[in-house]
């Protein structure tokens, strides 16, 4: 215990820095719902983070040839995104009234700013960079050094190239910060894989587990796009986008498209 003139000691807070992530949040209304929406953002940011170290540590591990070691990297990365999904139910849970209360606030401010989230889609090998300011490449030279390297999915690619499967050079060879299109060559060797799943099992459980984040991710999007619409319907985002349109021409993307499109060959 702590007496007078003794300094405050308590492990738990100063390792993680507690009383510092507790005075992070500064709400700018009156309005009691705002804080809500600033936690449950925070909240978000941080799970953005979590699941981006896993995925780099999957393409770490792709890079030694260790599959087995990066398939346990995604499937840690899939629990944190089951978290991120269901983070939108605290902000669903805000009525239209609540949120205009204090949306006015938000200015231009958007979540599609989130440089963390950008890094997470560029890691994936989302890498549009329409959605990326060229300020926001200044500003976070992590976000810059990310848009630069190879993605997950070229890492798969020359994982798959290594073990014998015919996947083209000009994909294992390809400039990693242009856009990733999906490619006829790169199906048909996923089809390969799926119609001898026993044959090419360490391959097939790594499209699996690459499968479920990609599902993961669009069940993220889906719920976004759903708590907009209960929130603004067919207003525009807060950031300047078409709000809920945006988000509905987002939702059609997929990350690794040739293990979705396959699936009509089988």
């Amino acid at each position: 215990m702590s007496g007078a003139g003794c300094p405050y000691d308590n492990q738990y807070v100063d390792y993680a820095r507690m009383d510092d992530l507790h005075s992070l949040q500064e709400p700018r209304t009156d309005s009691p719902f705002e804080m809500s929406f600033i936690l449950i953002s925070q909240v978000k940011e941080l799970l953005f983070r979590m699941v981006y170290l896993e995925v780099d540590q999957a393409r770490a591990r792709l890079r030694e040839d260790r599959p087995e070691a990066a398939c346990r990297a995604l499937g840690r990365a899939v629990r944190s995104q089951r978290v991120l999904i269901s983070s939108w139910e605290s902000m669903n849970a805000l009525t239209v009234d609540e949120f205009l209360g204090f949306r006015e606030i938000l200015g231009q401010a958007s979540g599609t700013q989130s440089f963390m989230y950008r890094m997470l889609e560029f890691a994936l090998g989302n890498r549009d960079l329409t959605m990326v300011r060229t300020s926001d490449l200044d500003a976070f030279p992590q976000l810059r050094a990310e848009w630069e390297r190879p993605s997950l999915y070229d890492e798969v690619l020359r994982f798959l190239a290594r073990a014998g499967l015919p996947v083209p050079e000009r994909l294992t060879d390809r400039d990693p910060s242009a856009p990733y299109t999906s490619d006829p060559d790169v199906e048909k060797v996923w089809t390969t894989v799926y119609r001898a799943p026993g044959e090419f099992r360490t391959v097939y459980d790594l499209a699996e587990q690459l499968l479920e984040v990609a599902y993961q991710f669009s069940h993220w999007r889906a719920a976004h796009l759903l708590v907009v619409e209960r929130m603004l319907g067919g207003k525009r985002g807060s950031g300047g986008s078409d709000g809920a349109a945006w988000l509905r021409a987002v939702n059609e993307h997929r990350f690794f498209p040739e293990l979705w499109t396959m699936r009509s060959a089988l």
